[in-house]
């Protein structure tokens, strides 16, 4: 099988995850998401030892020029662009622990589900005070559509996650956590029910959490996070400018921008550089040089800024919006990367989340080709 790409690495995955792929076989390993909180509407692929989340059922998907063909008998597919061999991928396959079911008869996989190849991911709270509202909700979100589909429930109890995460590290070797949560009403921000399922999952089994929400109003939630067993934060941004935000997040842009900084400086001496992060999507209206310009402020506080390319997912606002071109993306990852390598904060050596994984960007492979 012809396995030599006509590009490094880095930029195959930046050109997959602008593009997209089509699948000759959709059913090949793990199951791919439609809708729900992301990534959603991708499939798990495996380029030289990365684990990437690719869109599959985007529209842009659907013409991408790249094209993933049948697993052969040892689990490889040769994938080609416009009819040419570029390379071979392989999928992670479907967890063991999908086929088990609660104490309380609640299938696993509507609890808590498997992302790239080694991360349990949770949606706490499947439910929003952004995204009740229209005014207020943010475009791209889709937090409500798995929960109207029965394909998760509204709340996860700190029983169930912990029965679950023990069983992902047991049955399918799981290496980390990323909690994230809709927004619930109170200042806390969602920092409150995350602690307290921290705190239940870490008394059931040793796996590294990263948990996820907006800035709480009083910075003593880092402090009782961390306490509660949270090893790392994520705190997302997702777009850096005010006038994008606004237009495309009306609710969550209520959280202004100094805010998040604010929170950033008071964050990372609890729970160290590099452990807190944040989401940046690219793609949706932030210059490159804007994006560029916050990465140097979030590096300098010691806060790692995790940037992907927009994804639009069927069924949103944006569902129509165009994915950001591979060279836009190449334009921002690769000064951001050699800002991360040259100031010490590496994917590698976060201990849980969104970073770590780096399954929704090429922005990791980057960093590895720099420092090989």
């Amino acid at each position: 099988m012809e396995n030599q790409t006509t590009l490094p690495t880095e930029l195959l995955i930046n050109e997959l995850q602008s593009f997209g792929a089509r699948l000759v076989d959709p059913s090949a390993g793990a199951e791919s998401r439609r809708g729900g909180a992301g990534p959603s509407d991708h499939k798990a692929l495996t380029i030289d030892g990365m684990t990437v989340m690719v869109p599959v059922h985007t529209a842009p998907a659907f013409a991408s020029p790249y094209l993933v063909e049948k697993p052969d008998a040892f689990g490889k597919s040769r994938i080609s662009r416009d009819g040419r061999s570029v390379g071979e991928v392989s999928f992670p396959l479907r967890p063991r622990f999908y086929d088990l079911t609660t104490q309380d008869g609640i299938p696993y996989s509507k609890i808590a589900v498997l992302h790239g190849r080694d991360v349990l991911a949770t949606t706490v709270l499947q439910t929003c005070i952004r995204y009740q509202s229209r005014t207020k909700t943010c475009q791209f979100c889709s937090i409500g559509q798995s929960l109207a589909a029965g394909r998760t429930i509204a709340h996860k109890t700190p029983a169930q996650l912990a029965e679950v995460a023990r069983a992902a590290v047991e049955l399918d070797g799981v290496k980390h956590m990323v909690m994230t949560t809709g927004t619930p009403r109170g200042d806390d921000r969602g920092a409150a029910i995350l602690s307290e399922s921290a705190r239940a999952i870490k008394a059931a089994v040793d796996l590294p959490i990263q948990a996820q929400c907006e800035p709480p109003e009083d910075d003593v939630w880092f402090e009782r996070m961390r306490a509660a067993g949270v090893d790392a934060l994520g705190m997302h941004l997702e777009a850096v400018t005010p006038e994008v935000r606004h237009r495309i997040m009306p609710g969550k842009a209520q959280v202004s921008i100094e805010k998040y900084l604010a929170s950033f400086a008071a964050a990372v001496p609890v729970f160290g550089r590099g452990q807190v992060s944040t989401y940046i999507l690219a793609g949706l209206g932030d210059t490159r040089e804007a994006i560029l310009d916050i990465c140097e402020k979030l590096v300098a506080l010691g806060v790692y800024p995790f940037v992907v390319p927009f994804v639009p997912i069927s069924g949103t606002p944006l569902e129509s919006h165009p994915t950001p071109p591979p060279a836009f993306m190449h334009a921002i990852l690769g000064p951001l990367s050699k800002m991360l390598v040259e100031s010490g904060l590496k994917a590698v050596d976060i201990k849980a989340g969104c970073g770590k994984c780096g399954a929704c960007s090429a922005l990791s492979t980057y960093e590895r080709m720099l420092t090989r």
